[in-house]
């Protein structure tokens, strides 16, 4: 454990130093979600007082919960290993003794430590302050969705891994990262409760897409919408999705590599 609990400290030091872009980005999160708060509140009161299952504090915690764990997740960064791939400089990363998709998560482990701490607490602090939060009543809710928010950002991890190995096939990404960031943010529960859309279209992002499992999956968990009824399900598919993904970036690794070395690479 030496190796990536290294790899984790530096991964949270790095980030540590980037103070103004820390305090502008939970500034940023703060003002949107006050924009964000008052629309699904104002929703929910000309809808008679909830809004598809959640009550007003429901609804405050699901709005204030989801900007902090937008820093956390990070699903709209993207990591620099596409630039790294253009550059020729992954060469180097492959040469190395520790396969560099354990050494991208766990740094970016590390990141979400740091985020966390600065930019995962500043709004939810904010929102107990100006709205008042809700609270969970069962006391398996919190270890539950704090390892939830840890399969969260291990599948946005992976997806954004896999958007980077696209680069040894493409060269530029920034047209799969553009609608990565178009999809990831409508289909996760960012915007809204995906409860709102069709059943047809919510029971079709849950089974076949990764997308609830990095915003809508925990924010559930959190509220306690369904209790642990949907929220144990809910974090099983996170699981799933951490597995499948990871499968997925060590497989598809494994054939850009292979690329690589018949160009010559």
């Amino acid at each position: 454990m030496r190796v990536p609990r290294a790899l984790i400290v530096a991964g949270f030091r790095r980030y540590a130093t980037y103070r103004q872009a820390t305090v502008a980005g939970a500034f940023t999160n703060v003002v949107f979600g006050f924009l964000r708060c008052y629309i699904l509140l104002s929703i929910a009161e000309s809808a008679g007082g909830s809004m598809v299952g959640y009550d007003p504090t429901q609804l405050v915690s699901y709005v204030w919960l989801g900007q902090g764990m937008l820093a956390v997740v990070n699903s709209w960064t993207m990591l620099d290993l596409a630039e790294r791939v253009r550059s020729g400089e992954v060469v180097s990363d492959l040469l190395r003794p520790i396969d560099p998709l354990w050494t991208y998560m766990w740094t970016d482990l590390g990141r979400g430590g740091f985020a966390m701490l600065t930019r995962f607490l500043t709004p939810l602090v904010v929102g107990e302050l100006c709205f008042g939060v809700y609270v969970p009543d069962n006391p398996l809710t919190y270890p539950l969705f704090l390892l939830s928010v840890v399969a969260a950002l291990l599948v946005g991890f992976a997806c954004r891994y896999l958007i980077g190995l696209c680069a040894f096939w493409l060269l530029d990404v920034r047209g799969v990262s553009m609608m990565w960031v178009f999809f990831s943010g409508a289909a996760s529960g960012l915007y809204f409760p995906l409860a709102v859309l069709p059943d047809w279209l919510a029971t079709a992002l849950w089974a076949v897409t990764p997308f609830p499992s990095l915003m809508q999956a925990s924010l559930d968990i959190a509220v306690e919408r369904g209790g642990l009824a949907h929220g144990l399900p809910a974090f099983g598919a996170q699981v799933v999705w951490v597995v499948l993904s990871l499968l997925a970036c060590r497989w598809v690794q494994t054939r850009a590599v292979r690329r690589l070395v018949v160009q010559g690479g």
